[in-house]
């Protein structure tokens, strides 16, 4: 026996040399795909008012039912990081001033005390809506905050705790809501249909017994017990008001809500003033598609309530321009407020354009407006009011997303670490800040800096998605060239785990959506971030920032007009071109994909050269007039073309793949979302059927319910990446492949 068990032991620590040898050569094996989809992701952090406690929202497949989780997490010194909720649908959380609550949005069926803390037996799916949900932050029981099927908008706390405010579409009567059925049926009436938000103050002590006591009272009830009862003679009120009297009175609001403002718009952000007077809110029209700017403002209301039937007092708008103001957060003395215009998102200073992303500050009293940052040549991305007034924002520049400290048009670089920071948070009395940090090879996490002028010193707060660090890691590098008329041009390279400026390598030029966006220095792991799992299985990544992408200054941006596709194609082609010529690219082992934009540019580069002897691309047009119709986007889509489509026909042609396929030789494999509003699914059906008229080898999936994010079903973008790599595999093998086939 000791015999045994020493050869035994001998043995185990030769197995254990072995591995540590291993690691030390860094021969782990490679991530499989299995590993690489199941990736959970952090998408939304909200740090304590007293910057002690962090609240984390993750999104993570959930492979058994076929759908994403989205989990809230709470992180104190304390206990560390511990699951808040279990029910798998939570976004959009928020912290009472005090503190002691979170209230949050889910789609969960409201229950009663006695089925549990998710309500996972209560309700019915008729009954499915995003409600606000309130739970301790110690943790306890949620409770909704109110039980009509209403969905919500936005919310936001009032700033002393005692209330929340939040946004819902313009209800209907029962009566109305008959007579509509009657009339139309099943029938849309489109645009007509499209009903206005009203914003609501619903206090927190009484919602909470209620929901603890027993469920609302029915229509009928409600009626006999409003507080506020309509009068016999109404005032001459227009229409609108008349039918929201009438559903306050038919409880189809809260019962304990109060009507604080009405806008013909929808309502994307609220956010009350510190000192309670005032609440800012942002817009967009009912049908969530940018076909006028004008229809994204930011606007105030008093938060005075308002009686039933009296006419609510129109807000104020506070912006007049041609951008898409989001992120509002008021100044701590009540006198300003903070907006980012997303890069893409238009142009508040001037007629429309896509510039980078900036920053402003808005004078609530006079409209007075301030850019902030202006000296900053790249692209902000995000932004945080610090409790003393002073403002942190996420600033990309080349390959790197760093946190910078902004005064007036000054924005100072803090010391970081390499990589990407992003989702700002900050405490509302004390100087901490809460944000995510990431890099190629380094996970998503969330830190939380006591200092937010000294990110670098930030605490680990989450180690999501250890296994990364236990498969073999993907080594890259920046890459410049100069494209044919002489700009400079930058991208990225991944090499294959341990092969760092290996040459004569199988090459995929990846290119990224948007076009205002950029590839660079941050984790992905996901159907549309895939580079990583693709250099892991033998690839040379190549991901371009073509131009009309982000983080090398307004005028790189800019370029794009109205050449859409073939001025960034020129980039795209040439980088090729200079990673042949050094040596790092194969050049008869090339293959091109993309997604989104980055499918429009892959339809269009395979028209014009049939070097790539494979293509994989998805939700890219391929024409622009139809797609111009279509899109969610249109007035973007406008401005990027010139013009509508009987203002610039020539270039909506010029620019456009379909009418140049006789020259595609490329085999292409092609997916497409069925419900998709940013891409038409019906540009690729148009592209698929071009492809079996020209006898081009070809593949085409379909993903059923799915829009232009593949949000639905966590399988249709594992079998997306799974099918695009056997496609790679089959036009583009590894060295030896085809022999090892055989």
């Amino acid at each position: 026996m000791k015999i045994r068990m020493r050869t035994l032991l001998q043995f185990l620590l030769f197995a254990a040399a072995i591995s540590f040898s291993a690691l030390a050569q860094g021969k782990l094996p490679a991530i499989t795909l299995d590993e690489f989809m199941s990736t959970t992701e952090i998408h939304e952090l909200k740090l304590s008012p007293d910057g002690t406690a962090a609240l984390i929202g993750t999104e993570a497949p959930d492979w058994k039912t076929s759908t994403f989780r989205y989990d809230l997490w709470i992180w104190t010194a304390a206990n560390g990081l511990r699951p808040l909720t279990h029910s798998g649908s939570e976004t959009s959380f928020e912290w009472s001033p005090d503190g002691k609550w979170i209230a949050f949005l889910s789609d969960r069926a409201p229950s009663t005390p006695d089925e549990g803390a998710d309500g996972a037996e209560g309700g019915d799916a008729a009954e499915a809506a995003s409600r606000i949900w309130i739970i301790p932050a110690n943790g306890g029981e949620a409770l909704p905050l109110f039980q009509e099927p209403l969905d919500v908008h936005a919310f936001a706390w009032a700033p002393d705790g005692s209330a929340i405010y939040y946004a819902v579409s313009q209800p209907m009567t029962p009566e109305a809501l008959a007579e509509h059925k009657e009339q139309w049926k099943d029938v849309i009436r489109w645009r007509e249909h499209l009903k206005g938000d009203l914003i609501l103050r619903q206090p927190l002590a009484e919602s909470l017994a209620a929901a603890l006591a027993t469920p609302l009272p029915h229509a009928s009830e409600a009626k006999e017990k409003k507080e506020e009862k309509k009068p016999k003679e109404e005032k001459k009120n227009s229409k609108e008001q008349k039918e929201l009297a009438k559903a306050e009175e038919e409880a189809q609001i809260p019962a304990l809500a109060k009507w604080i403002a009405y806008t013909p718009l929808s309502i994307a952000e609220l956010a009350p003033s510190p000192d309670g007077k005032l609440i800012a809110f942002t817009t967009e029209p009912a049908h969530h598609r940018v076909e006028n700017p004008a229809e994204f403002e930011i606007y105030l209301a008093t938060t005075a309530e308002q009686s039933s039937s009296s006419p609510k007092p129109t807000p104020r708008q506070l912006t007049h321009n041609e951008g898409i103001e989001s992120g509002i957060q008021w100044s701590p003395d009540s006198k300003s407020i903070h907006f980012i215009v997303h890069g893409g998102s238009g142009y508040i200073e001037g007629s429309y354009r896509d510039v980078q992303g900036r920053i402003y500050r808005i004078d609530a009293a006079t409209a007075e407006l301030e850019r902030l940052g202006a000296s900053f040549e790249g692209s902000f991305e995000d932004f945080a009011v610090l409790s003393d007034g002073r403002e942190i924002a996420v600033g990309l520049k080349s390959l790197e997303k760093q946190l910078y400290l902004i005064e007036g048009a000054r924005a100072t670089l803090l010391p970081g670490t390499e990589g990407s920071y992003g989702n700002l948070s900050a405490a509302l009395k004390a100087p901490s800040l809460l944000f995510t940090h990431s890099a190629i090879t380094s996970p998503t996490q969330a830190l939380l800096a006591a200092d937010p002028l000294h990110p670098a010193e930030a605490k680990q707060l989450t180690n999501f998605n250890p296994v990364f660090a236990e498969r073999a890691q993907p080594e890259w590098r920046a890459y410049s060239w100069k494209s044919p008329d002489g700009r400079s041009v930058e991208g990225v390279l991944i090499f294959p785990p341990g092969k760092l400026n290996e040459k004569h390598l199988r090459m995929l030029t990846l290119i990224h959506g948007g076009p205002t966006d950029a590839d660079g220095n941050f984790f992905g792991a996901d159907w549309y971030n895939w580079a990583t799992y693709a250099a892991s299985n033998g690839w040379l990544v190549f991901r371009p920032n073509y131009r009309g992408s982000v983080g090398y200054g307004d005028d790189f941006t800019l370029a794009i007009s109205p050449k859409i596709v073939s001025s960034p194609g020129l980039d795209i082609l040439s980088g090729v071109d200079a990673l042949v010529k050094d040596g790092y690219a194969d050049a008869d082992k090339l293959a091109i994909g993309g997604y989104s934009y980055g499918g429009y540019m892959t339809n269009w580069l395979i028209t014009q050269t049939d070097r790539f002897k494979a293509a994989v691309t998805g939700a890219g047009a391929v024409e622009h007039a139809a797609n111009w119709g279509n899109d969610d986007l249109t007035h973007d889509d406008a401005w990027f073309l010139g013009g509508k489509p009987w203002e610039n026909p020539q270039i909506y042609q010029a620019e456009a793949a379909l009418f140049q396929f006789d020259k595609v030789k490329t085999p292409t494999h092609l997916v497409q979302g069925s419900a998709d509003v940013r891409v038409s699914y019906l540009e690729g059906v148009t592209m698929e059927r071009a492809l079996e008229n020209l006898k081009i080898p070809h593949s085409f999936l379909v993903f059923p319910g799915e829009g232009h994010s593949l949000a639905k079903d966590p399988w249709h973008g594992y079998i997306k990446v799974r099918e695009e790599m056997k496609w790679l595999e089959k036009y583009v093998p590894a060295e030896g492949a085809k022999e090892k086939a055989k």
